[in-house]
This record gives C-alpha cells, sequence and structure tokens, in this order.
C-alpha cells in the first residue's frame, strides 16, 4: 500500500481533493467563549467570524494532542500504510507540527513530519506533491522529500483589514514595533521563514487586492504556477483577487483553487482577509 499522506485542518483543501487522494485531516480546535468545537467538523468559519464580531469574546485555538496524531498514525499503518508522511501548519505559529513529532517518536522511524513553515494551501500544496509522489508509488523518503521541495517553491500573501486580531493573538513579531500606527491603515503580510511578517501598507482594501496581485506575479518570476484564493467573509475580494490573478497569469496558470479559511485563521486573521498562495511548479 502506497504512504499515507496526513495534513491538519489548516490545509483548507477544497473537500473534493481531500476525498480524490484520501487524504487524511487532523482537525485542529476552536475555543468560542469556553465552547469548543474541532475546525471544519463542528466548527465553521461564520461562526468565528460572528464571535469576533461582539463586543465580549474570547477566542483561542489549540493544537491536536499527541495522542490524537498517534491514533491516526497507528491506524493507517495498520491499515497496510507503507509510512506516513505528516504536514502541518508552520511551527511558528501553532504547537501542530510537534505535536505530531512526539507522536512520529514512537514509530521507529515510520512517521516523517513536515513542517510547511506556512498556512493554508502554503500547506496544501506541499501535501499535494507529497500524494503525487505516493500515488506513483515513492517510497516514505521520496514522498518527504517531494513535500519538502514544494514548501521551498510555495509563497504565501495576504490582505487584512486590520492587525487587531494578529495582535490579539500573539501571531505577528516583525510588525509588532508597527501597530500604533499600522492599525488605521491596511497591511499585507507575507510568510517568511514560517512567520508571519509586514510586507508592505496600503490605504485601501482595493490597492490591497491590487497589490496582492503585483507581487504574486513577482514571486512566481518566469514560471508556470498553481494558485489558490482565500478569503474570510470577503467572496466579492476574493472573486476579484481571482480574476485578475487568471488575467495577469494567462496561459501560465494551471491548477487553481478558491476557498474560505477556516475558523483557526478567522480566529487569528479576523473577517476580510484575502490571500493568494503561489506554488511555482516544478
Amino acid at each position: 500500500m502506497p504512504v499515507a499522506v496526513v495534513t491538519d485542518s489548516t490545509a483548507y483543501l477544497p473537500p473534493e481533493l481531500v476525498r480524490t487522494h484520501r487524504l487524511t485531516v487532523v482537525p485542529l480546535t476552536v475555543v468560542l467563549n469556553g465552547a469548543e468545537g474541532l475546525e471544519g467538523v463542528e466548527t465553521r468559519p461564520d461562526d468565528a467570524t460572528r464571535a469576533l464580531g461582539a463586543r465580549r469574546v474570547s477566542v483561542s485555538t489549540s493544537r491536536p494532542a499527541p495522542e490524537q496524531f498517534g491514533r491516526t498514525y497507528r491506524r493507517l499503518l495498520d491499515e497496510g500504510a507503507d509510512g506516513v508522511v505528516s504536514v502541518h501548519l508552520s511551527a511558528e505559529l501553532s504547537g501542530t507540527v510537534e505535536g505530531a513529532r512526539v507522536a512520529a517518536a514512537e514509530l521507529d522511524g515510520r512517521v516523517a513530519v513536515v513542517d510547511s513553515r506556512s498556512a493554508g494551501m502554503g500547506i496544501g500544496f506541499p501535501v499535494l506533491a507529497a500524494v503525487r509522489a505516493a500515488e506513483e508509488g515513492t517510497d516514505l523518503a521520496g514522498v518527504r522529500d517531494a513535500a519538502l521541495a514544494a514548501v521551498d517553491r510555495t509563497r504565501v500573501l495576504f490582505y487584512v483589514d486590520t492587525l487587531e486580531f494578529l495582535r490579539r493573538g500573539g501571531r505577528i513579531n516583525a510588525a509588532e514595533a508597527l501597530l500604533g500606527t499600522a492599525l488605521s491603515v491596511k497591511p499585507i503580510m507575507h510568510m517568511v521563514d514560517g512567520a508571519i511578517v509586514l510586507r508592505e501598507k496600503v490605504r485601501t482594501a482595493s490597492r490591497g487586492v491590487a497589490r496582492l496581485v503585483d507581487l504574486a506575479v513577482e514571486a512566481a518570476g518566469d514560471d508556470q504556477v498553481d494558485l489558490a484564493v482565500h478569503h474570510l467573509a470577503a467572496p466579492q475580494r476574493a472573486e476579484q483577487l481571482f480574476d485578475a490573478l487568471r488575467d495577469r497569469f494567462g496561459e501560465r496558470l494551471h491548477d487553481t483553487y478558491l476557498t474560505e479559511a477556516g475558523a483557526v485563521v478567522a480566529a487569528h486573521a479576523g473577517p476580510g482577509l484575502a490571500s493568494v498562495v503561489v506554488h511555482r511548479r516544478p
């Protein structure tokens, strides 16, 4: 049986891809005013965005326990998988990778854990690279290497209406010194070595979308690309971004995905987010 591929709920892969490739998705937990729910199972994006709009609200997230990963890995191995490659949310943003590694350490090298250094389809593209390698009969090391190569070819850029939610959740570092003034402008962020960093500031949402397109083209260089667009409670903004990207990339554009991000990202980025993930094809 091929190597099995596992990821977590923050990859925000389209459900049809999860079904087609028989991926295993381990959910993170979202806590809204003390009530826990598994992301994508018990808690939806609009649950978090509604909560964030309330005046008094407590929103937090937590990683899957190592025991949950351990049960998942053992089940897949017992079902005949030759090994498991597990690709997860950046270690700079969550303890998810750590939990996966704790579980993997007990399974005698049969599980390889990959830190995507990213979120959303920044995880999803490495997952898809891994599963395609697995479907071709590649061994555990080769499937892991396919995921790692895709990590290096993937870039994440995103626009948020405010840095306030990232500040509350402790998910920004290099941008912290700018908070006093940045909260009144429109920030564009990117992922650098797995951390969220302020890329630049714009004055309007429309300018933010236009800059995301420019920066995505810059990130792609001269390569053929796959693209993903995520949003939070901003479908029109996402469609505008998606259409502009399609026009700019033309025949260089291959696989494309447009999805709403989930409750974990909603808890930390807030409504209005628009994100583009650029994957340079090998």
